[in-house]
């Protein structure tokens, strides 16, 4: 089958568009042919192995995971020994290592049937974008109805599911972007735009109930700052983060649990993200009611990979990149 494989860190030109086995799903696995898989922040700093920090999982000389990718959107070919609920024809979503190749193994237990009416290659924007808005906002902050939320990164993949998740709740948003994507986060939902390149949202007299960072480039003073007097910030990776490429956002959740205790009315919490067939199931059902929309600003296909990873890397992409397959 073709993947796009990688044997050491660096940078989209290390990437290799070749031909390798084809995996045999093992026990609660499934065999899934890829039809679509977004890229990710997440795909470029496997790529460098940025941060060095990260390294113990990712490897510490050349990528444990050959084949990049996380998200995927497919049909699924054979289905490994125990797995139930799923079986060879059935369309799903969810995530996976190494979803930039033809076929990928998953586990039964992060993908689930893919929402209908969506096509291949919006039902691949979801998973891990998707996921990462949902546990921020419903477990990490428990966003209620009547809530005033800020979204700093709101034209990002999560920060656009984040966006259109805090007026399903209910809440009253602010979106923190460039001012190329201001009409698009208005179109999510978001009840007020801040321009970042203008104005410094923690400057701001108004204080938020909520923040949820998703930039990483932001001083934890700077964050609380925005908070109302009992809010809650919650902590995403980022694209860019404040620590730098040896401990990356570690610096601020390193930073955030000593200060955590101390922090007064405020919570601070961090999300890490974790895909369940039951969040996959919520983000369908979500997507299948209108309340949230996959918003894909370009597609590649399989074999143009590395360009599609090195535009979301430099270019700063708004929502989602989608490769099909």
């Amino acid at each position: 089958m073709k993947a796009v494989v990688q044997d050491r860190y660096g940078s989209a030109d290390t990437l290799e568009f070749t031909d390798v086995d084809r995996p045999v799903p093992g026990a609660g696995e499934v065999l899934v042919r890829v039809r679509a898989a977004s890229v990710n922040a997440l795909d470029w700093h496997f790529m460098r192995g940025d941060p060095l920090i990260g390294r113990g999982m990712m490897g510490w000389r050349r990528p444990r995971t050959r084949i990049r990718g996380r998200d995927l959107a497919g049909v699924v070919e054979t289905v490994g020994t125990g797995v139930t609920g799923l079986q060879p024809g059935d369309e799903v979503y969810g995530e996976a290592d190494g979803t930039f190749a033809e076929f990928v193994c998953a586990r039964a237990d992060e993908i689930g049937p893919k929402p209908a009416g969506l096509t291949f290659e919006q039902a691949a924007a979801i998973p891990l974008a998707g996921n990462t808005a949902l546990m921020a906002l419903r477990d990490v902050a428990h966003v209620q109805k009547g809530q005033s939320v800020l979204v700093n990164g709101a034209s990002g993949g999560v920060g656009t599911f984040a966006v259109q998740l805090a007026k399903a709740y209910g809440a009253e948003v602010t979106g923190v972007c460039s001012a190329r994507n201001a009409d698009l986060v208005r179109s999510l939902g978001a009840d007020d735009v801040v321009d970042r390149a203008q104005e410094d949202f923690t400057r701001r007299p108004r204080r938020w109930d909520v923040v949820l960072d998703l930039v990483g480039n932001r001083s934890l003073g700077d964050l609380r700052r925005a908070l109302a007097p009992t809010g809650t910030l919650v902590l995403s990776g980022g694209g860019v983060y404040e620590g730098g490429s040896v401990v990356g956002p570690m610096a601020l959740f390193l930073k955030r649990r000593v200060v955590a205790p101390f922090a007064g009315g405020h919570r601070l919490r961090e999300v890490s993200a974790r895909q369940s067939r039951a969040n996959l199931a919520a983000l369908r059902e979500l997507a299948e009611s209108g309340r949230i929309a996959p918003v894909v600003e370009r597609t590649y296909e399989l074999g143009e990979a590395a360009e599609a990873i090195r535009y979301v890397e430099v270019e700063h992409a708004r929502a989602k990149v989608v490769i099909t397959v």
